[in-house]
This record gives C-alpha cells, structure tokens and sequence, in this order.
C-alpha cells in the first residue's frame, strides 16, 4: 500500500508543496512543530533512512540542505533543526524545524496555521527555494 506521500507525490491528495525535483519532493508538515516545518521525502517509496543506498542517502542530504537554505532566508528562527524520526510514516523523509527554542523539536509542541498561512509560507518557500 502506498504510504501518504506517495499518494502526495502521485498527486492523488493535495500537499503543500515548497521544492521538486525529479527524486525529491518538499512540502510543509500539515502538524508543524512550528511555522516552516517542512519534510523532505525521496520519491522513491523507501520505508527506513539507511535501507536507502550511500547515494540515495547524500542526494536526500543535498536536497534537505537547499531546502533548509530556502526556509533561513522566510522564517526568522535561530537555526534550522533536523530530524529523522520515521515512525509515523512507513517513507523516509526528513523534518525541517525553523527553530526558535528547543521544545519546538520535541514534537510534543504544535503551531496552529490557517489555510491562508500554509500557502502564503509555501509560496515564499518555494520561490526562494528557486532563488538558490
């Protein structure tokens, strides 16, 4: 069964997508720890972060790197946390977490964003995502 980011990737369901490229995706976290929490996930169905090869594992890092770039430069934050958690989800994927404070990246702590504010961070996300 596909996990919900393949069906996100397929476009089957919607996602908040902030960066593409052919073997990656970027979207926001629909529960963030704090506004900008995005997820990096290979498009590549994937169920753990060391089942994928060396390869696919630094072009995930590369990928996760442009991305944390794109979010300093929208979401004040004192720096850019980085998880890889894993269990919610059977995909590997990668949490960027702007952070201000550590409780943001203890996952017991959630930020309430409208629809309004989703697309309004994704569009300045991705456009300077492309701005790299």
């Amino acid at each position: 069964m596909a996990s919900i980011f393949s069906r996100i990737i397929a476009r089957e369901i919607p996602g908040h997508i902030v960066a593409e490229t052919e073997e990656h995706i970027a979207l926001l976290d629909i529960n963030p720890n704090a506004p900008g929490h995005t997820l990096c996930i290979p498009k590549k169905e994937t169920d753990k972060i060391f089942d994928l090869s060396e390869e696919e594992y630094m072009a995930l890092m590369q990928f996760s790197r442009q991305v944390a770039l794109a979010l300093e430069k929208v979401v004040p934050c004192k720096r850019i946390g980085m998880s890889v958690i894993g269990l919610e989800v059977p995909h590997v994927h990668v949490h960027l977490i702007p952070l201000q404070e550590m409780a943001q990246a203890t996952f017991g702590q959630k930020a309430s964003l409208s629809k309004e504010e989703f697309e309004d961070l994704r569009q300045r996300i991705a456009a300077a995502y492309q701005g790299l």
